[in-house]
């Protein structure tokens, strides 16, 4: 039971690991619609910059350092790969995406030697944690739960979105109705004192 007990809170942790590049994924595509292959080779020059920035800064200042530089390479990525191709054949656009993707890869592959690194210490995030029989890494049932609250509150934005842009036509029309029910109304009236003047000037004359 603790082998299977371990193994299925590793499956779900690395489930939940391809759920969120996958969320990443879907994002993307349904933005701009591209097929970004570079985007787990980002996570991978993250995960990098952390293992060095770590090194030699402190963890209060390391993370936020990683989470701007990792920003900052998801804009250059697609200011200078990907925008200037935006009306071009997709093909084209596909070709960049795996381009980037080499291009970060042998990038990480020179920075490292090929060779495995040690992933820094972070506080309570890599304690152990025992459940049943099985111990494990508080990461390890941390990123199930975390992927659980990203895909919700994915949903639930979009459902708002959707429920306020649908508010904003239904306005929108009922705006328009009104407006066009006010000028007809003005237009009628309009008419009709014109009509009377017509009708009084021209009775006048007899009198």
């Amino acid at each position: 039971m603790t082998v299977f007990f371990s193994q299925l809170i590793n499956g779900l942790s690395l489930g939940s690991i391809y759920a969120l590049i996958a969320l990443g994924y879907s994002m993307v595509y349904g933005i701009i619609l591209l097929l970004n292959f570079a985007h787990g080779d980002v996570f991978m020059i993250a995960g990098l910059i952390m293992v060095y920035a770590a090194a030699s800064l402190p963890l209060y200042i390391a993370i936020p350092l990683v989470l701007v530089v990792t920003v900052v390479i998801g804009f250059l990525i697609e200011r200078v790969a990907y925008k200037p191709l935006r009306s071009a054949p997709r093909m084209s656009v596909m070709i960049s995406a795996i381009g980037v993707s080499y291009l970060l890869q042998n990038l990480a592959l020179y920075v490292t030697g090929g060779l495995s690194k040690m992933y820094p210490t972070i506080p309570f995030i890599s304690d152990s944690a025992t459940i049943g029989t099985a111990t494990t890494k508080m990461v390890t049932l941390i990123t199930p739960v975390l992927t659980l609250v990203l895909v919700v509150v994915l949903v639930v934005v979009v459902v708002v979105v959707l429920v306020v842009v649908v508010v904003l036509v239904v306005l929108g029309v009922f705006v328009v109705v009104v407006v066009l029910v006010v000028v007809l109304v003005v237009v009628l009236v309009v008419l009709d004192v014109v009509k009377r003047q017509a009708a009084a000037s021209g009775s006048s004359p007899m009198n």
